[in-house]
């Protein structure tokens, strides 16, 4: 297994969190495109309604990650009921050391986004399981299933 990159981010409320203050819990570390687009909503609900079910396997975690503002990330969690941390990284650094952010090129013009993908993190700080492309509907569900055979190791 990988060791998990080191992250320092400001979440939706302002606050500095990072990768260390997480230790000794399973982390569900989502990169979603945008805030308020449908499938980025869908997916963020999904994790939202299935928090308490994560929670069971190891005092899991939920924290998603994506470019836009603090600003954006907290009328985002408040008009959803987003109750999980949502981490801004407007440098792209995280993403970028996670492998979540792409750059495209069309008709000349190099435009960068963000993958959705999910890496599951371990207690001791290693990426356990590697999610890439995810289904915004169904990966909720799917982390349930994994942590629920990785908690158990």
């Amino acid at each position: 297994m990988k060791k998990a990159p080191e992250f320092s981010l400001p979440d939706q409320e302002g606050k500095i969190r990072t990768l260390k203050e997480f230790a000794g819990r399973w982390i569900v570390l989502y990169f979603y495109p945008k805030d308020n687009t449908p499938g980025c909503t869908k997916e963020a609900c999904n994790f939202r309604d299935e928090r308490d079910a994560i929670a069971e396997y190891g005092n899991a975690v939920v924290v998603g990650v994506n470019k836009d503002s603090v600003a954006s990330h907290a009328n985002f969690a408040k008009k959803h009921n987003i109750n999980f941390t949502i981490l801004s990284d407007t440098e792209h650094t995280t993403i970028e050391a996670y492998g979540s952010w792409k750059e495209t090129t069309i008709l000349g013009m190099t435009k960068g986004s963000i993958s959705r993908n999910t890496y599951l993190i371990s207690p001791d700080g290693f990426i356990a399981k590697e999610y890439l492309g995810v289904n915004p509907v169904t990966h909720a569900a799917q982390i349930i299933k994994d942590l629920k055979e990785l908690a158990k190791k």
